[in-house]
């Protein structure tokens, strides 16, 4: 029975956990996850919440177009340069301990947003948010290794992982403008607030509370007839015998593994995932006396490493904020040349103190494997993509077609509709075809509406359903499979106890593409040509990912 229960868990059905839940503890997980996956949509809706109603927001405030842009890129800005961090911290604290903390930053700048008086005090509040989701994102993520500790388990639930944040940022770009138009742009902070109070009465309830090291494990909501590990399914992982099943002395059935519960939250309950497609397995981070590799063994209390996150922070921070400048002076000019270059600076000195830390915030060796650095710039290029379409397009459909904000996010339901439909089929092509070959085929696919939008996009004697319809359906089929996809590479190996890095990193991926290659499109001329030159890189990134997957 053991078996059978082991077999129908591992079926590909594109959806984290089994069809069917069989216990009290697969319920709890598959309800983890949906308030997981709903605060992980908040985060991205919220990035892209004030695309449609911008206009509102400068006209309501005088803002000139390099404020709107930095208020557009605010969130991004501390989300990206915290996020390493709150990776650390989540691996360090607990992942729900963490997860808490960040939701009552997240909710109170969030609260303060709608109240702001003027630009200054909307822009801290952006910054605010920020900050809160950069402590958020990597703890869910944290906890959602803690809910699925199964290799194959865990592979389902980041194929739906990865595309909740591009229906995040639809979610966005939709309902903004909707609540603009009935109200003002200050209700469309309404969503992040209602999540966050949600999600804080919930978390005690459905997910685990990992408990730092030191502490004995507990048991997680749910699971009060086992005593495994916190997130560890009694279906995968059985503490006794199938019944009729005969057993030994110590209570196990002959010939039969058994999982012991882990001494420690930290330390991973499974090995490295190995890989269930044609495509090469990639290897966690193994404990290392090399320098620049991490030599705490798994469940040791972590060090914060506070030289090196105070380095990541201010270095991708400065560097982004120069960045998102190019769009209102020059490359050469000093508001642009003084932050870019500190930030470079600075994240080159990150780069030298990691490799001689014991405990590296960010260990040199996990960006070293290809298939995730592959993941990792595919999960950018396609949120950096995805963010400069809403952006461009909703600036033009109003600006320059004269649309209202309702009639611009009503522009935006054929993208939301193709989104759900590839979404749905991005965990069985995975499950079938392998998670690189099917990043390849999205990164392609998004690659042609690109050009498609570049060519006709911005035209306003086109026709919308000639114009602009196309590409807004090609873009989203293909970046919910390269997103979906790039998350199982980006993941794929990543012990338990780096679980939190592993969200830091994915997130921060995530980030940096709306915020510093959005910034560098915006710099290469008209928008037809950002968006020209955002499809060139797709075909680039899509047909390297192709030739790795192809070589392993």
């Amino acid at each position: 029975m053991a078996t059978t229960r082991l077999r129908e868990r591992r079926g590909a059905t594109g959806l984290p956990g089994p069809a069917r839940p069989r216990s009290a503890r697969a319920r709890s997980a598959r309800h983890g996850f949906l308030l997981l996956g709903g605060v992980q949509m908040t985060l991205i809706f919220t990035l892209a919440s004030v695309a449609v109603p911008l206009p509102r927001i400068g006209a309501e405030f005088r803002l000139d177009r390099a404020e709107l842009i930095l208020l557009s890129a605010a969130y991004g800005l501390t989300f990206a340069g915290l996020l390493l961090l709150g990776g650390r911290l989540a691996d360090r604290s607990g992942g729900r301990r963490v997860l808490t903390a960040g939701l009552l930053v997240f909710g109170a700048a969030s609260a303060l947003a709608p109240l702001a008086p003027g630009y200054g005090t909307l822009l801290a509040a952006r910054f605010g948010q920020g900050a809160g989701a950069a402590l958020v994102a990597p703890a869910a993520m944290a906890l959602l290794r803690a809910l699925y500790p199964e290799p194959a388990a865990y592979g389902r639930a980041m194929a739906t992982w990865g595309g909740l944040s591009v229906l995040g940022a639809t979610a966005g770009n939709l309902l903004s403008g909707v609540v603009a138009a009935a109200t003002s742009w200050r209700g469309t902070f309404a969503v992040p607030i209602a999540v966050t109070a949600t999600a804080l009465l919930l978390a005690p309830r459905l997910l685990p509370p990992t408990p730092t090291p030191g502490q004995a494990p507990t048991t997680a909501p749910g699971a009060g007839e086992t005593t495994t590990t916190p997130g560890t399914d009694p279906a995968l992982t059985a503490t006794g015998p199938a019944p009729g099943e005969p057993t030994t002395a110590s209570g196990t059935t002959p010939g039969k593994p058994t999982t012991a519960p882990s001494p420690t939250p930290d330390a991973p309950t499974t090995g490295p995932a190995p890989s269930p497609t044609p495509d090469a397995p990639t290897t966690g981070l193994a404990p290392s006396p090399t320098p620049g590799r991490s030599t705490i063994p798994p469940g040791a209390r972590r060090a914060l490493d506070l030289p090196g996150a105070l380095l990541a922070t201010t270095g991708i921070t400065l560097a982004s904020y120069g960045l998102v400048l190019t769009d209102a002076h020059p490359w050469a000019s000093a508001p642009v040349l003084v932050p870019l270059l500190a930030g470079l600076v600075l994240l080159a000195a990150f780069g030298a103190v990691e490799r001689r830390t014991a405990d590296p915030l960010l260990p040199p060796g996990f960006l070293r494997d290809g298939r995730r650095a592959l993941g990792l710039a595919a999960i950018g290029l396609t949120a950096a993509g995805t963010a400069t379409v809403f952006v461009l397009l909703s600036l033009a459909l109003q600006q320059q077609r004269g649309w209202s904000a309702l009639l611009t996010s009503a522009a935006f339901v054929p993208f939301a509709a193709a989104l759900l439909g590839s979404g749905r089929l991005a965990g069985p092509l995975i499950g079938r075809y392998g998670p690189g070959r099917v990043t390849a085929a999205g990164l392609g696919t998004a690659a042609a509406g690109l050009g498609l939008l570049a060519a006709t996009g911005f035209d306003t004697s086109v026709p919308y359903a000639y114009g602009l319809l196309p590409g807004l359906v090609l873009l989203p089929a293909g970046g919910a499979l390269s997103f979906a996809g790039a998350a199982v590479l980006a993941t794929d190996g990543v012990p338990a106890h780096h679980a939190g890095l592993a969200g830091g990193v994915l997130n921060t991926a995530m980030e940096l593409g709306p915020t510093v290659l959005f910034a560098a499109l915006l710099t290469l001329g008209g928008d037809a040509v950002s968006l020209a030159a955002a499809a060139v890189l797709f075909t680039a990134l899509a047909s390297a990912t192709a030739l790795t997957t192809r070589i392993h």
